[in-house]
């Protein structure tokens, strides 16, 4: 799934490429990702694009007075069409969601690919009408999340360390993969409560967190939209890296599966050794 440094990326390059451009035409693929009805669809037709933003992990096309809000999921993109090269896609099947033409013959398509169907496109006047927007709590590189807000966080949540990180509603913008890669950095173990961590651990989780995520946003911001996908690939440490070793200590990186998302850490860098296995109500590998 994109996260931050990517859809703020993309967010980005979209609003700049498409600054001015005006909709002549949209076409609706897929229904079910359309997740509003007021305004309609065709209220996007005659508005130019005035730029590209992020909340979280949406990226927000602007199109005074409407936005259009695109959460991606885990299998979704946007890619924008040269109207020299490209026509839009004709064929109702193959993972076209939805398309927009541009007057000046370019256009987007928005697609999702894989069977987890949970990309969510919305025509709002105000992006906080959008419930996953109005719900998110503070962005992961917002200045004013500090040590001792992240602190604050952290003491009043009893589950995972991992699970915090990822919730959206507690921390915008991190997922299943930068997680991982913050864990891993700050040496901390997955399955460790949250409120259980010392000041020095909240400190060096905040520190790997705004290294890993300033880091990304910088190699995204330097890449295609047409690249983001396989360079965040190629610098994760550990998370999509099982059975490889890690760059840290040469220990095997392990994997813990669930039904639909998996995760992975070293064992030896951050739970002692312990092993996990790959299964969710399993009990603790000896």
């Amino acid at each position: 799934m994109p996260e931050l440094p990517e859809v703020e990326s993309l967010s980005s390059a979209l609003g700049e490429r498409l600054r001015g451009a005006r909709v002549a035409g949209v076409t609706l693929r897929s229904v079910a990702a359309l997740k509003t009805y007021d305004p309609p669809l065709d209220a996007l037709c005659g508005l130019a694009v005035r730029g590209g933003t992020r909340h979280g992990k949406f990226i927000d096309l602007q199109l005074p007075p409407l936005h259009l809000i695109v959460h991606l999921s885990r299998g979704g993109w946007i890619r924008l069409r040269d109207a020299a090269t490209e026509r839009a896609p004709v064929s109702l099947r193959g993972p076209l969601a939805l398309s927009l033409g541009f007057e000046d013959g370019r256009g987007i398509d928005i697609t999702e690919h894989g069977k987890d169907k949970r990309l969510a496109v919305y025509v709002v006047r105000d992006p906080r009408e959008v419930p996953g927007i109005a719900r998110l709590g503070p962005d992961a590189l917002d200045a004013a999340f500090d040590v001792a807000a992240l602190g604050t966080l952290l003491s009043g949540q009893h589950g995972t360390i991992k699970s915090v990180l990822a919730d959206q509603r507690l921390i915008a913008g991190i997922g299943n993969a930068y997680s991982d890669e913050m864990l891993h950095v700050a040496r901390l173990s997955p399955f460790r409560r949250a409120d259980t961590l010392t000041a020095e651990e909240v400190a060096t989780l905040h520190v790997a967190m705004r290294e890993i995520l300033e880091d990304a946003l910088a190699e995204a911001r330097a890449a295609s939209p047409e690249t983001l996908k396989s360079a965040k690939k190629l610098r994760m440490r550990v998370h999509g890296r099982t059975g490889e070793a890690c760059p840290v200590c040469g220990d095997t990186v392990r994997e813990v599966a669930f039904t639909t998302r998996s995760f992975q850490y070293c064992a030896r860098c951050q739970t002692g050794g312990r092993v996990y296995a790959d299964r969710r109500m399993s009990r603790l590998l000896k």
